[in-house]
């Protein structure tokens, strides 16, 4: 006897037939067991002229059993991948891809959006609200900074003398990861000496603006305007008053009278500006003479737990005030401009810069490139130095937070995946060869 089945989810049609028989063939309509734990198949038994038919199914039907999926959400995934290294021939990429900007400007041209009211920086004003942010900026700086220079007296930090790359500990890496001059006679070896402050954060400059919807810089004023720390740029136009440094503040929107053209509204009509509050005090830098170490092991620790929070409340303050004044960045050089638009000197230097005649490629800039955290190789002992056989199981941390850690403080969530705390470190090559 054959037995042809032809089955659906839910319905199933047998056909039964026999050889030799001149009986038409019967057709028959089976129903499926409406049992959630069984398939539309596998509850078939049905008997078809003495013959029965035991149909069974591998895996439960996905629409008689649904399937929950739970999702789990974690902040701080375990061994994150560390930081990519650019070269200086790659360009950086854009925050936000130009293919998502261009979908982003057919949907809002297809919709017909209405346009949002235009922000307070790019009519002129200073956005009151964000006035204290851009002071705690400011003296949370001076208070890295400053701390630093005292933790440098405790905490060994080696800086290569032929590349940018630094070390924290007693003793350098023994990677071969030099990039500086000359470093194929010396096979990547760094050659190490004592590193300064500079080197752990990156004094990044840009030239000073005393209106940011003025001109912009051309190449021929670019040694008449001062240049200043790039983050104490931004937070003189978010409003911070340094005396040395005047900046032009309006009290009404302007007026434009062009696409790139516009006049100053008439300030006279207005009243006298009342008394404002007393602004909180701005710290200064410590003269590198009169720095004195920590006295103790507990004063370490704490100047090093008070130095973490000053660095997340500077990059906390500086990334929200980044989303409402315009940063730039050079696209292939570290050159970074704090305005709507970036200037015009042709001093980039970066890989095919004649093809453009020395212009910046400027793009939209992100935290990274206003702070540059500087990735440094965790130590997991200090006692201990890195080998390079067990390049694979370290972990890279910025190298301010891998210097508080050594000097005692506790080591934040968000930066335990790039330091793998969670990964064992071998004791031996032997053993590392054994790791799959």
């Amino acid at each position: 006897m054959d037995c042809v089945c032809l089955h659906s989810q839910l319905t199933t049609t047998v056909l039964v037939h026999s050889k030799g028989r001149s009986q038409p063939p019967k057709f028959r309509i089976l129903r499926c067991n409406p049992q959630l734990n069984l398939s539309s198949l596998d509850s078939l038994k049905q008997t078809c002229s003495g013959v029965t038919l035991e149909l069974k199914l591998r895996r439960p039907s996905e629409k008689l059993c649904p399937v929950q999926t739970a999702g789990i959400r974690c902040d701080h995934p375990q061994n994150a991948d560390l930081p990519r290294y650019y070269s200086r021939k790659e360009k950086k990429p854009f925050p936000i891809p130009i293919v998502e900007l261009r979908r982003a400007a057919r949907d809002r041209m297809k919709n017909r959006l209405p346009k949002r009211r235009v922000p307070p920086p790019k009519i002129g004003l200073v956005i009151k609200s964000l006035v204290p942010a851009a002071y705690n900026v400011f003296n949370t700086r001076m208070t890295v900074i400053n701390n630093l220079k005292r933790l440098l007296k405790v905490v060994t930090v080696n800086g290569c003398k032929w590349c940018n790359e630094i070390h924290v500990g007693p003793v350098g890496h023994p990677f071969k990861s030099c990039r500086g001059s000359q470093a194929s006679q010396r096979k990547g070896h760094h050659e190490w000496g004592k590193a300064v402050l500079e080197d752990i954060i990156v004094p990044l400059e840009s030239y000073h603006l005393y209106d940011r919807l003025g001109k912009r810089i051309s190449h021929e004023e670019r040694f008449s305007i001062p240049r200043i720390p790039a983050i104490v740029e931004l937070c003189i136009q978010a409003g911070v008053d340094l005396p040395e440094y005047p900046t032009k503040r309006r009290r009404k929107p302007i007026i434009w009278t062009g696409k790139k053209e516009f006049v100053d509204a008439d300030e006279s009509e207005l009243p006298d500006p009342e008394p404002e509050s007393p602004k909180p005090p701005i710290l200064a830098e410590i003269p590198d003479p009169e720095v004195e170490p920590p006295s103790s092991t507990e004063e370490t620790i704490l100047l090093a737990e008070e130095t973490l929070v000053a660095w997340e409340k500077m990059r906390a303050g500086a990334n929200k005030l980044i989303k409402m004044y315009p940063v730039r960045v050079c696209g292939y050089c570290p050159e970074v401009h704090v305005g709507p638009s970036g200037h015009k000197a042709q001093n980039c230097g970066a890989h095919k810069h004649q093809q453009r005649n020395g212009q910046h490629g400027w793009q939209t800039a992100v935290l990274d490139d206003l702070i540059p955290p500087r990735y440094v190789w965790h130590v997991p002992d200090v006692a201990q130095p890195l080998q390079r056989e067990l390049r694979s199981f370290y972990g890279q941390a910025p190298a301010v937070v891998e210097i508080c850690v050594q000097a005692g403080a506790e080591v934040p969530e968000q930066y335990k995946p790039t330091m793998r705390f969670d990964v064992g470190i071998p004791n031996s090559i032997k053993e590392a060869e054994m790791v799959v």
